[in-house]
């Protein structure tokens, strides 16, 4: 979701980095997707069906605008004009931009940064479309409404109940840090403080109570009166306890993210905590695709999680430090593994997304290995920002 990349120190840190690995075939992995998006085209011509993923059945499983994931596709298609210049990608993106635009009044989701933010943000910032940055302030309000200033986080969705059948009212999931930014945008843009006060109070909320001694993370967190927390559990992971992989990326976005828009130390400390809990778990494989969850070793692996890290670790290897190079070199071999084969869809298939092996919410028996559309738009972002890395530091794919 974070596309105004900066990339300070760039080059005084790239200049000390060796880019030992056959370096990601950046122009290919562009082509194969255009190739693969011009069949999801020409498979939607209906605008209020989002592509989504692939049923058990193998057809297309699409989603309406109001799921947290409509705003991924246009989002996608931006990124290809970015990459190629052609102006067919320009009006295909602008076209699925548009058929979200409704959700800048919708209240009752957190998740408007990805709904919003990819498509619209992506947009405005390659086109500086007038139209688009109305649309995202008032979506970024509606966004704000669902923040509790005496709770101090904002809330997810609307009552969680647990695998036990109890029901909590205030639940917030770790995924939320990543409508932070769309919030650090709006502030900017508007001038409204209050919006960025409040993505630095949910943040720092969220780093006390998301997060355990070990830089892991928990799903859900159960909010009662005056932002007490009742309860630490799970809804896509495998136990309460346990390290949901696309969980611990969120966060690890997130919080790189945090650094950026406020350069507070303590942000970018807790970020290179989660990365190292992440690359030095015993139980990340070899090809630095996560299993679903770092607790399940032999299960399924989520691509997803593997593009969002990807992402984060190129962003967060700007900033410095002894292990900048080991997140640089670490997302670089994440994405090589997601342009193999083994997670790479063939050209025609997989119901035209561009990657498989994701999992979505296995406890609940949906989206288990298959395709998911923002396993493509992390994957595409991610190759945008290591094809900016190395040619900042004079190299090239």
């Amino acid at each position: 979701m974070t596309f105004r990349f900066r990339f300070l120190m760039v080059g005084l840190l790239l200049a000390n980095l060796s880019f030992a690995q056959a370096p990601v075939d950046v122009k290919g992995a562009f082509a194969f997707a255009a190739k693969q998006y011009e069949g999801m085209l020409r498979s939607h011509p209906d605008t209020t069906r989002f592509p989504q993923s692939t049923n058990p059945d193998g057809t297309p499983r699409d989603m309406k605008s109001d799921w947290w994931c409509s705003g991924f596709f246009g989002g996608s298609l931006w990124y290809l004009f970015e990459q190629t210049g052609d102006p067919k990608w320009k009006e295909a993106a602008h076209k699925w931009t548009m058929a979200v635009a409704k959700e800048q009044y919708n209240t009752r989701t957190h998740d408007l940064g990805f709904m919003l933010y990819c498509p619209f943000g992506n947009g405005y910032r390659l086109t500086k479309n007038p139209a688009y940055k109305p649309i995202m302030l008032t979506g970024a309000k509606s966004l704000a409404t669902r923040f509790r200033p005496d709770y101090g986080v904002i809330k997810s969705w609307e009552g969680f109940k647990d695998r036990a059948g109890k029901r909590y009212e205030y639940p917030v999931i770790i995924d939320n840090m990543m409508n932070l930014e769309f919030l650090f945008w709006a502030a900017r843009e508007s001038g409204n403080k209050d919006l960025y006060n409040l993505s630095v109070t949910h943040a720092d909320n969220t780093l006390k109570n998301h997060y355990r001694p070990d830089a892991s993370s928990y799903h859900v967190i159960l909010y009662g009166d005056g932002g007490k927390v009742e309860a630490k559990k799970t809804h896509q992971g495998a136990e309460d306890e346990s390290a949901w992989s696309r969980g611990q990326a969120w966060g690890l976005y997130g919080y790189t993210v945090m650094y950026r828009e406020t350069k507070d130390k303590k942000y970018l400390d807790h970020a290179r905590r989660i990365a190292n809990f992440m690359l030095n778990h015993k139980n990340m494989p070899a090809d630095k695709i996560p299993y679903w969850d770092f607790d399940r070793p032999g299960e399924e692996r989520d691509a997803s999680a593997g593009a969002i890290t990807a992402a984060a670790l190129l962003e967060l290897s700007t900033y410095g430090g002894p292990s900048a190079k080991t997140y640089f070199k670490n997302a670089e071999q994440m994405l090589q593994s997601l342009s193999t084969p083994a997670y790479r869809a063939n050209l025609g298939e997989n119901n035209h997304f561009i990657l498989k092996h994701s999992v979505g919410h296995k406890p609940g028996n949906s989206e288990i290995n298959t395709p998911l559309v923002y396993a493509d738009y992390y994957y595409l972002e991610a190759l945008l920002r290591y094809d900016a890395l190395r040619k900042k530091g004079g190299q090239k794919s």
